[in-house]
């Protein structure tokens, strides 16, 4: 084994957001799952990574039950669930030590949200030595506000405002900047060999 699927903050904590109505890619689960059953069936390592604000109040406290990974994505028995507080797995987590251990050295990277935790992830793996593929289908985000924005505006207003960067425009972004530099960029069905359904 020295190849690992890190599914990044596929968690309950985002489908309670507002935002979840305009998500980018909301069949994410049934990517993530051919992903997952690939590295099972390959024998590979599937590290589960979720994002949590202790105190926050959101979505993200694990006071609000949501940090928990998709219903539909069970880690099985013996994978590692990691909890981190930082925007990549590496910072607040023992991953790096985890895949040292194991002697991975190359990552596969799927998860939520593609241009903040997915994306500093492979940046930071990259940096530290790591063969990094992006899945990038198997990624989802949602629109971004402009700097300047009202901070309480809802979710039609974020939209309607020709300023938001709509979520394509993001992902074709993330992408461009990690090409080659950080990554090899992927698709679902290049690594599962299989249509995904769902």
């Amino acid at each position: 084994m020295t190849s690992a699927l890190v599914v990044i903050d596929v968690q309950e904590s985002f489908r309670h957001r507002p935002t979840w109505a305009v998500v980018d890619n909301p069949g994410i689960a049934a990517h993530v799952r051919c992903l997952v059953d690939a590295a099972r069936a390959a024998g590979d390592l599937v590290v589960w990574v979720l994002h949590a604000e202790p105190g926050s109040g959101t979505t993200f406290d694990p006071a609000s039950g949501h940090v928990r990974v998709f219903a539909e994505l069970d880690p099985a028995p013996g994978e590692p669930v990691l909890t981190k507080t930082s925007r990549n797995a590496f910072t607040t987590t023992n991953l790096a030590q985890l895949l040292t251990e194991r002697g991975i050295r190359d990552l596969v990277i799927c998860g939520i949200q593609t241009e903040q935790c997915c994306e500093t992830t492979t940046r930071v793996a990259a940096d530290l030595g790591y063969a990094v593929t992006f899945v990038t289908d198997a990624t989802a985000t949602f629109p971004i506000p402009h700097r300047d924005a009202p901070a309480d505006r809802s979710v039609a207003e974020l939209v309607a405002d020709p300023r938001t960067l709509p979520a394509a425009d993001v992902v074709a972004r993330t992408e461009y900047a990690l090409a080659g530099r950080f990554a090899t960029i992927r698709r679902t069905a290049d690594l599962a060999g299989a249509a995904v359904r769902g």
